[in-house]
């Protein structure tokens, strides 16, 4: 079940720009639906291009989005990356499936464990899993390769910037109501900031959920 959707989906990803064939194979053998609670997928298709919801009032990404940000952090195998906002756990699913040593944090406890029993079930396990403020990222496993947020900050957070690698890449929405994506490469001189795509995503709060 779900496979010709799931089909659907990738070719649709190649339409919209998705050239990377290592993020187009890893989302073709990510069963995204899993990874949705089961009263959803009655009112969904959880491989169409949209946000899908996963309870908590929150949401999984479209597969776009997903497949964009991941393009853009360059993830390679056994690299450390920082996920913010882990949600049901999907996108986390995509990088470990492209090799990445996958840290994650998600505030809302429900949805926390919610993703590490759905990452476990679907082979994920060694994708480590927080419950926690995603402002101040995972710094006992820091300094990461790459991190990757998934809600909107109206400043960049600092304290994720000092747990990126020399060399990393940090890729987030920043703004407030309609925001920019940012990409952002830190090297030996400081920080370099690429502005990317316009994107909606919801606030990110301290001590407060991030949509996913």
């Amino acid at each position: 079940m779900w496979a010709l959707e799931r089909e659907v989906m990738l070719k649709q990803l190649q339409s919209y720009g998705i050239k990377d064939d290592q993020i187009l194979k890893a989302m073709g053998r990510v069963f995204r639906h899993r990874f949705i609670p089961q009263e959803y997928l009655t009112i969904v298709n959880p491989y169409g291009d949209y946000p899908c919801p996963i309870g908590f009032n929150q949401t999984i990404s479209q597969p776009f989005m997903v497949a964009y940000m991941t393009q853009k952090i360059e993830v390679q195998p056994d690299r450390k990356v920082l996920e913010i906002g882990t949600g049901s756990g999907y996108q986390s699913a995509v990088l470990a499936e492209l090799g990445a040593q996958v840290y994650t944090v998600e505030i809302i406890p429900g949805l926390a464990e919610h993703a590490r029993e759905t990452l476990a079930a679907e082979g994920y396990g060694k994708v480590k899993v927080l419950t926690g403020d995603g402002y101040k990222g995972w710094p006992e496993y820091s300094p990461f390769d790459a991190i990757i947020v998934t809600c909107a900050p109206e400043q960049i957070p600092q304290e994720l910037v000092s747990q990126l690698k020399e060399g990393g890449r940090m890729i987030l929405p920043l703004g407030v109501g309609f925001q920019d994506l940012i990409i952002l490469e830190k090297t030996a001189e400081g920080m370099e900031k690429i502005r990317d795509l316009p994107v909606r995503f919801v606030p990110m709060v301290k001590g407060r959920p991030c949509e996913r």
